[in-house]
């Protein structure tokens, strides 16, 4: 059977966000963010939120078996939906994710989520697992993805 990892994500908003926004930051992370080409999103989330997202992203990349042509791990972002964990990101991305919160009142989150759930679901067909790794109690995220995924 195919799986693919939906990760939950880091907080772009916290101290380590910050560090890295800051205009006069001179982390080997903060300049290759503001760089054209941008960093990995798995390894932005990581280094945000240290070793509670790396942990998922280490398991996700063990246990992931994707089907053809699809990412076997996803992140949920506020404001791109799902998003592979490989996608390269820029400062401003991360500054527009900053902005957004993840709420079921957010109509931004919720259907970005909502539409890129959609087009992941046809893409692997039925039979491939969907593995949420993250806050699982959590309802913003379980709201929008139950009704997509959950009959698997």
């Amino acid at each position: 059977m195919t799986r693919v990892f939906l990760l939950s994500p880091a907080n772009c908003n916290g101290l380590r966000a910050r560090w890295l926004l800051r205009t006069n930051s001179r982390s080997d992370l903060a300049q290759r963010l503001r760089g054209s080409q941008g960093v990995p999103l798995g390894e932005v989330f990581s280094f945000l939120s240290a070793l509670y997202f790396r942990g998922k992203l280490t398991y996700a990349q063990t246990f992931a078996q994707p089907p053809d042509g699809c990412s076997g791990i996803l992140i949920i972002t506020p404001t791109a939906g799902l998003l592979p964990h490989d996608t390269l990101v820029r400062l401003s991305r991360l500054r527009g994710f900053s902005r957004v919160p993840i709420r079921l009142k957010n109509r931004l989150y919720c259907a970005s989520l909502r539409s890129s759930a959609r087009k992941l679901a046809r893409e692997i067909g039925v039979d491939c697992e969907v593995v949420l790794l993250g806050s699982l109690a959590s309802r913003k995220y379980l709201e929008i993805l139950l009704p997509i995924f959950g009959s698997r």
